[in-house]
C-alpha cells in the first residue's frame, strides 16, 4: 500500500463527509480532472484506505428509539475467548458497533433497539447468555448531538 498524499487525504475526508459526492465534485475540490480523481478513488479502494460506503439513517424513523452503550467485561481474556466474543457479537443485529478497549472495560458496544423491552431481551437472552460475559454496564443516549 502506498502512503496517501494531500490530494488523496482531501478526497477521502470529503467522501467520509459525503459518500455520494460525484467525481465532478471531487474534481472541483482538488483541481484534478475527473479521470484522475476516478483513478485515485479506485486506488484508494483497492489499497483498502476506502473500505466501503455507508448510509446514515435516522434511527428513530427506523423505529429504533433506544441507543445504548454497553461496557462489557469478559471472564477470560485469552486470544480464543476474545476471537469468539468478537465473532459472536457481530451476529447480533442490535449491535451497530463494537470496540475493543483499554481501561476498565474490555469492549464497548453501541446498541440500537425499538424500546426498553427489546433492550431487556437483548441483554438477558443474547448478551448475558454468552458464556464468557462477566459484567455489562449500560448507558443510554438522551440526545444525539453530532
Amino acid at each position: 500500500m502506498n502512503l496517501i498524499d494531500a490530494l488523496d487525504r482531501t478526497i477521502v475526508e470529503h467522501l467520509a463527509f459525503d459518500g455520494r459526492s460525484s467525481m465532478q465534485d471531487l474534481s472541483d475540490l482538488t483541481g484534478l480532472s475527473r479521470s484522475a480523481v476516478f483513478a485515485r478513488v479506485k486506488r484508494l479502494e483497492s489499497d483498502g484506505v476506502i473500505q466501503g460506503y455507508t448510509v446514515k439513517l435516522d434511527r428513530k424513523k427506523m423505529g429504533l428509539e433506544i441507543k445504548a452503550f454497553c461496557n462489557v467485561n469478559l471472564k477470560l481474556h485469552e486470544r480464543a475467548a476474545l476471537e469468539e466474543f468478537e465473532q459472536d457479537i457481530g451476529g447480533f443485529r442490535e449491535v451497530k458497533a463494537c470496540y475493543h478497549l483499554t481501561g476498565s472495560s474490555d469492549y464497548m458496544l453501541e446498541v440500537h433497539v425499538p424500546d426498553m423491552d427489546h433492550y431487556h431481551k437483548f441483554i438477558t437472552r443474547k448478551l448475558a447468555a454468552m458464556d464468557n460475559i462477566a459484567q455489562v454496564k449500560s448507558m443510554f443516549v438522551m440526545n444525539d448531538i453530532i
